[in-house]
């Protein structure tokens, strides 16, 4: 038999299945930001802000007024206990005219200088920063975190993977807490924590408040800021070009490039910038602030701190990334020009609106009534005829104690000739608490016609004088 001839093998590179179409990510790729650490005045002035709002924060429900907490959201009760205030539902009014007065701080702060809410006050931006304070002490500086997290798993990395999540949870679980201590006494909300008595509602919104700081601060951080949270959208409608913003001064700093420390940047025909990109290295949003203002710019001005460190060590001018306004970049104002024209007339219609408003919520809380009354009328009976000729109506008043003692009422009646008070008109309501009391109003038969007439409800503290007038209607049947 004829042996068979060598023949060479060809590979046959399989074609694509028709119709198969394929499928290509429309999305980049997210990276995690290990920023820089960074020193400087803008930096301590941010971190003042994270004491202070913590300080208020975590310590504010644990004090006490009287033999109360000083501040608390008693839901269950419907009772708003604020200092010697006690607010009740139908107050608000006071609670609308917060966030009116909140909202145009923001507009202020927003026109005066950006988003400064953001770098220095916002809760995403205060826990994003003791959460990487914490990564930090753990892992240490961004090259190592950046080192660890690709490195492979290792008994060295699951360590310090395991001990950072533990303070992070810690850190988020205790934050939760205290949330839901604004709204359930806290002393009372830590004994049946450590009893394991809590009740089902706070545990929820404990585990709920508590894992949302987790995962944003720990995980989502500049995403949040990037494309959940709203503000970054609609701030450009604040902005206009007497904004104070953190800006890159091109004019001074292209073209830029490295040289010796010794090199005079007019004989190599550079700018002041060395391109040492440590004002990336640095950003929490990751963004090069040489090219423009971007709303992902939180204005933390971390940028601004490590650059002026750059040119203290270069022996250049500092401010080459500075808090300034277009109108300054494009006509080279000095400092004293720029903060001429940042008062402008936008700024202090809003400061001046906000002054009002405040002053106006404060001079009304304190001139706000001790007690409130609700007038209802017994809708079983409109009507009826009582003994000794007379017609009456019978109404329901619910009278709130907004005070911290024991008060008496006296209630009367006004708006028709003969109308009188049929039933107790005396009564008494124990401190910050409600009480409905029945009121039977009497009028001759027949000394009025036929219809529904207002009358007037006088309820007065016998302690001090003090008057609340409520309206309601008399009916006399036809």
């Amino acid at each position: 038999m004829r042996p068979l001839p060598n023949r060479k093998v060809i590979p046959i590179t399989p074609l694509p299945a028709v119709g198969v179409p394929r499928t290509e990510s429309l999305y980049e790729a997210q990276t995690t930001i290990h920023p820089r650490t960074v020193t400087g005045r803008y930096a301590r002035w941010r971190w003042a802000m994270v004491v202070l709002t913590q300080l208020v924060f975590y310590g504010l429900p644990w004090l006490e007024w009287g033999q109360r907490q000083l501040l608390l959201f008693d839901i269950a009760a419907r009772r708003f206990y604020f200092f010697g205030l006690v607010l009740y539902p139908q107050d608000f009014i006071y609670l609308t005219g917060l966030l009116v007065v909140s909202a145009l701080a923001l507009f202020l702060f927003t026109a005066l200088a950006g988003r400064l809410w953001c770098g220095f006050t916002c809760p995403q931006t205060v826990y994003t920063e003791m959460f990487m304070w914490i990564e930090r002490q753990v892992e240490g500086n961004h090259v190592a975190r950046q080192r660890l997290d690709q490195a492979p798993m290792s008994l060295e990395k699951l360590v310090k993977k395991t001990y950072k999540h533990v303070l992070w949870l810690a850190l988020a679980l205790w934050t939760g807490f205290t949330f839901v201590g604004y709204f359930t006494p806290i002393r009372e909300l830590g004994m049946a924590f450590l009893q394991t008595h809590m009740g089902s509602w706070e545990v929820f919104w404990v585990m709920f408040y508590g894992l949302a700081t987790y995962g944003n601060a720990g995980f989502l951080r500049e995403q949040v800021c990037k494309y959940m949270c709203p503000y970054a959208r609609f701030q450009s409608a604040m902005f206009d070009r007497d904004t104070l913003i953190v800006s890159y001064d091109t004019a001074r700093g292209e073209p830029r490039g490295s040289r010796p420390r010794s090199a005079d940047p007019a004989q190599l025909a550079l700018g002041a910038c060395i391109d040492c990109t440590l004002c990336v290295q640095v950003c929490p949003t990751g963004i090069d602030i040489r090219d423009g203002l971007q709303y992902e710019c939180i204005g933390c001005a971390g940028c601004v701190d490590v650059c002026d460190s750059v040119m203290d060590k270069m022996h250049y001018p500092r401010g080459l990334i500075r808090f300034t306004t277009e109108q300054a970049m494009a006509n080279k104002w000095s400092r004293s020009q720029v903060w001429r024209r940042v008062w402008r007339v936008r700024v202090v219609v809003y400061g001046l609106v906000l002054l009002i408003l405040s002053t106006a919520l404060l001079v009304s809380l304190s001139m706000r009534s001790t007690f409130k009354v609700d007038v209802v009328r017994d809708r079983g009976a409109l009507a009826r005829l009582a003994p000794g000729g007379y017609l009456e109506n019978v109404y329901r008043l619910q009278i709130m104690n907004a005070t911290e003692q024991l008060q008496h009422y006296r209630i009367s009646v006004e708006g028709l000739p003969g109308l009188q008070v049929a039933s107790d008109a005396e009564t008494q309501v124990p401190s910050t608490e409600s009480r409905w009391v029945a009121v039977r109003l009497q009028l001759p038969d027949g000394s009025v016609a036929p219809g529904s007439h207002p009358v007037h409800f006088v309820i007065q503290n016998t302690a001090n004088a003090h008057k609340v007038r409520e309206a309601s209607v008399f009916i006399v049947p036809r």
